[in-house]
């Protein structure tokens, strides 16, 4: 069993999701020297004839060839499954997620939002499931061509039911071995729970406020304004954190404060995916974290705002 999990050997990966995040870890993980797998759909003739592209800030490489499918039947099951499709896909799931994982596998979830994994684990069992909550700026600038900007770091934690801390695996450090070695930073979390709140405390007011104020991340922080609107929107993140029974201390507002005053400016993954008339990831990012809240009899006022104005906005663009 132990080496049905390549432990005496390469562990094998499949990328479900070969944008602007799957694309560019999966190909730095090519590049190390590992079995990677990618699943396409509009980009699949172009990645099967030509590979992938990808300019990095560490420096652009190119793979030319690559194993590239679209039908997952007809990828081998993998070691490790990584999640990369948004989260306004997952119905699909069902269909994608049991061909192609390994029975004592592990599925990778590198998703934005809160409850993802519960909802895995209804629909594959014999696996382990992980989180990644990860901070990188990246886009998909054509058919096979990602463009990195900034950042790449990664977050994991095992999920348990009811997101109890769980110590460290072997399985978490073999796969962040995996993922260092190509050149991405990662740091273990025993709580994923606390990670998923963490990640929120960004993702809530910079893909919400980008999309509702049409607006990078450099001019939410250039205007007095909206950067007060932007903490407003994370003390809201800690309130909700809490009623989890998940403690973000004060620092950690400022920490995300800090690396996007830093950062490139940046348009943010919702804002390309409201630009391309694309469906925006309402509920997993913002209804999931209100839900949890309000169960707990606790009110997230302008979360809740901020909700409503999307919702309005994701439907009157799905019909332009």
């Amino acid at each position: 069993m132990c080496d049905s999990f390549g432990l005496l050997r390469k562990r094998n990966y499949a990328i479900l999701g070969t944008g602007a995040l799957g694309g560019f870890y999966g190909a730095k993980l090519q590049q190390s020297g590992l079995n990677v797998h990618f699943l396409l759909k509009s980009d699949y003739e172009q990645v099967s004839q030509s590979g992938l592209f990808v300019e990095s800030k560490d420096g652009d490489f190119t793979l030319p060839q690559v194993n590239a499918y679209n039908d997952v039947n007809q990828m081998p099951k993998c070691d490790v499954v990584i999640l990369a499709l948004k989260t306004t896909q997952n119905h699909l799931l069902p269909k994608l997620l049991p061909p192609v994982v390994k029975d004592s596998g592990v599925i990778l979830v590198l998703q934005n939002g809160l409850g993802i994994e519960e909802d895995i684990a209804k629909i594959v069992s014999n696996v382990q499931i992980i989180g990644g909550l990860c901070f990188l700026c990246s886009n998909k600038v054509g058919a096979g061509h990602i463009r990195h900007l900034d950042y790449g770091k990664i977050t994991l934690g095992e999920y348990t039911p009811k997101y109890e801390p769980h110590p460290i695996t072997e399985r978490m450090q073999q796969i962040a071995s995996d993922f260092e070695n190509a050149g991405i930073p990662i740091e273990l979390a025993a709580d994923l729970l606390v990670a998923r709140w963490q990640k929120l405390v960004w993702n809530i007011p910079y893909n919400g406020l980008s999309v509702i104020l049409n607006a990078t991340t450099d001019e939410l922080m250039a205007d007095a304004d909206t950067r007060k609107l932007v903490e407003q929107l994370m003390n809201e993140v800690v309130a909700g954190a809490k009623t989890s029974g998940r403690i973000i201390p004060d620092k950690f507002i400022q920490t995300m404060l800090n690396y996007t005053l830093k950062m490139k400016p940046y348009r943010t993954s919702m804002k390309i995916d409201y630009d391309e008339h694309r469906p925006l990831e309402v509920e997993a990012i913002f209804g999931n974290p209100l839900k949890k809240a309000q169960a707990a009899g606790v009110n997230l006022p302008q979360i809740s705002c901020m909700y409503h104005q999307l919702k309005f906005l994701n439907k009157r663009n799905s019909l332009a």
